[in-house]
């Protein structure tokens, strides 16, 4: 299981905070190091950095450039907490989403009323996903905001290889009233053992529409604290035409910071046992380091 980290920048260092990891002699670090101009470099020698837990130099085994792909995976309410009136918002939003990403991204689009369901399974091809916006159509069902997160997880679980997992939920305050404390408990656990960035939108037209709105509110919330992901509540229904877009540009600028990025695969100190301590990276050579991780996410 990989731990979540708090990560503090103060100048050639970055602490990383006590791990809850079980004991082991190897541990693995993600890291962005830019050069003196602040440009990513293309090559890392061990001896180019350092890493500390708790103050006492480790080992570095092995470093290893990290490109992996992205995988996006984008979940919309169509149902009754939107409206067959605001079906037009929500497709400029989509469409803007889409168009901020990088070329080849790979990209699923899944409506949520009254059930999950593919509108366009995952694919690289751009007109592919813009074509699907045209089958978005409103639905009298209340959309399904947890379990809609729920298997878009589960997706993630089973596709099997190196990438970053990235779950956009444009959602609205209606459904979801029977939410308990045990599946949010569940939810937590699985983004904790498959680290995933996730942002939530939630839209709310009115009190008349917003059965359950507390329960999609406190999920969102606590889901993107946990992964550092984005909340934003809104209730005018324009927003969505500029929001989505606006969340597909910082979802392709983490993109882009997270490709450029080394795995290392640190041994513990002598004498070190038990959960891993403080973490603390320094640099050499006039380089830098901008991000460390344990799972490579930079939300």
């Amino acid at each position: 299981m990989r731990g979540r980290l708090v990560v503090t920048i103060m100048g050639a260092l970055i602490g990383l905070g006590t791990l809850a990891v079980q004991a082991q002699q190897q541990f693995q670090v993600f890291a962005r190091i830019v050069d003196g101009s602040g440009k990513p470099v293309a090559a890392l020698e061990p001896t180019d950095v350092r890493i500390m837990e708790n103050g006492t130099e480790g080992k570095i085994i092995k470093v290893e450039p990290v490109n992996w792909p992205m995988k996006v995976q984008l979940l919309v309410d169509n149902g009754i907490g939107l409206g067959g009136d605001n079906l037009s918002h929500i497709r400029n939003g989509v469409k803007g989403f889409i168009e901020a990403l990088p070329e080849g991204t790979e990209l699923s689009l899944v409506t949520t009323a009254p059930q999950p369901r593919f509108i366009v399974r995952p694919t690289t091809d751009r007109m592919a996903q813009l074509k699907g916006i045209d089958l978005l159509s409103p639905d009298s069902g209340a959309g399904r905001f947890t379990e809609s997160l729920s298997e878009a997880l589960q997706r993630i679980e089973k596709d099997k290889g190196d990438y970053f997992p990235v779950i956009v939920c444009a959602g609205t305050m209606a459904g979801d009233t029977n939410n308990l404390e045990s599946t949010v408990q569940k939810l937590m656990k699985r983004l904790e053992e498959h680290p995933t960035t996730v942002h939530v939108v939630l839209f709310s037209k009115g009190t008349a529409s917003s059965s359950g709105g507390q329960v999609q509110t406190q999920v969102g919330m606590a889901v993107t604290q946990f992964v550092r992901g984005r909340f934003e509540s809104i209730n005018a229904p324009t927003r969505l035409a500029t929001l989505l877009p606006e969340i597909g540009a910082q979802v392709a600028k983490s993109n882009e910071n997270q490709k450029n990025q080394f795995r290392l695969t640190i041994a513990r100190p002598s004498g070190a046992s038990g959960n891993i301590g403080q973490i603390t990276m320094s640099t050499k050579g006039g380089l830098s380091a901008t991000s460390l991780s344990m799972d490579g996410r930079v939300p």
